[in-house]
C-alpha cells in the first residue's frame, strides 16, 4: 500500500476508501503502515479497521503505538480489544505498559482472565511460564472423534491454536492429538485410540531459549508446559518461540558490538 495515498485519503476524511484499503490488507501490514502515523491519525485510522481484524492488528503493533491507543480508547473500545486478544498477547502488553495503563487494562479484564494473567506474570523472566498461553484445546480420552470435532468448533475460536489438542486426565497430560488425526479418523473412534502418548514437554521454569530450540528441533507448532507437580498449565506456540529467537539474536549482536543490551 502506498503510504502517501493512504495519508491523503485519511487527511481528506475519505473514510469509506480508507476502510476499503484496510479491509483487504493483512494485520501485520496494517500495523506497519500505521506505525508511520502521528498519534491523532493513528487513533483515527485504528477505529476504521474492521472489528474482526482490530485485535490482530493491535497485537502486531509496537509498545509505543499500543500505549497511545490504550490512552485514547474509550472503556468500551478497550474492553472490546482485550476480549479478542489472546492471553499471551495481553501479558506481553502488560509487561511494558506504564503502571497507570496496566491498572486501566486490568480493570477491563474479567476476573478469571485476570487470575490467569497474574499467574503468568509471576513466573521467572525468560522462563517457559512467562511466555506460555493457557488457551489451548483440552480433550478427554473417552470422547469420540465426532464429539471432539464438535467441541473444537464451539471453543476453538478462543484458543491460540487448534492444530494440536491435549488429552488431560485430572489435569495431567496423557496424550496429544493433531487436527490431521481427527480429520482423517472415523467419527466413532475414541480419542484414547488416536492419541500419541510419547510426549515431549517443558517445565514452567525451562529457559525460554531452550524451549525455542526444542520447538525448532522437532518442528512443533506448540509444546506443552508442565508445572512442578507435572500438571499441564499451558503451551508455548511457535510464534512466541520465533520472538524469543529474534530477541536472543539481537542481544547477542549487541554484546558482540560491545553494547550493553537493554
Amino acid at each position: 500500500m502506498n503510504r502517501d495515498i493512504f495519508m491523503e485519503l485519511l487527511a481528506a476524511r475519505e473514510f469509506k476508501a480508507v476502510r476499503s484499503i484496510l479491509n483487504v490488507m493483512n494485520a501485520v501490514d496494517i500495523a506497519t503502515l500505521l506505525a508511520e502515523l502521528d498519534e491523532k491519525a493513528l487513533v483515527l485510522a485504528f477505529r476504521l479497521i474492521p472489528k474482526d481484524k482490530a485485535a490482530d492488528v493491535f497485537a502486531n503493533m509496537n509498545n509505543t503505538m499500543q500505549s497511545k491507543l490504550v490512552e485514547a480508547f474509550t472503556e468500551k473500545e478497550l474492553k472490546d480489544i482485550l476480549d479478542e486478544l489472546f492471553l499471551d498477547d495481553t501479558v506481553d502488553l502488560l509487561e511494558d505498559m506504564p503502571a497507570n495503563l496496566v491498572t486501566r487494562i486490568l480493570k477491563n479484564v474479567d476476573k478469571d482472565r485476570r487470575v490467569q494473567i497474574n499467574e503468568i506474570l509471576n513466573y521467572p523472566e525468560d522462563s517457559a511460564g512467562s511466555i506460555m498461553t493457557t488457551e489451548y484445546v483440552r480433550l478427554h480420552k473417552s470422547m469420540t472423534v465426532r464429539q471432539a470435532m464438535q467441541y473444537i468448533k464451539q471453543t476453538g475460536i478462543h484458543k491460540e491454536t487448534i492444530y494440536t489438542c491435549y488429552v488431560l486426565e485430572r489435569r495431567r497430560l496423557i496424550g496429544i492429538v493433531t487436527a490431521k488425526d481427527l480429520m482423517i479418523a472415523d467419527d466413532d473412534v475414541l480419542i484414547e485410540e488416536l492419541m500419541e502418548t510419547e510426549i515431549i514437554s517443558v517445565n514452567t521454569h525451562t529457559d525460554q531459549e531452550e524451549v525455542a530450540k526444542i520447538l525448532s528441533k522437532y518442528d512443533f507448532l506448540a509444546i506443552p508446559v508442565l508445572d512442578g507437580d507435572q500438571f499441564m498449565v499451558g503451551i508455548v506456540t511457535i510464534d512466541d518461540a520465533v520472538d524469543v529467537m529474534k530477541d536472543e539474536a539481537t542481544e547477542d549482536m549487541t554484546k558482540m558490538s560491545g553494547i550493553s543490551p537493554s
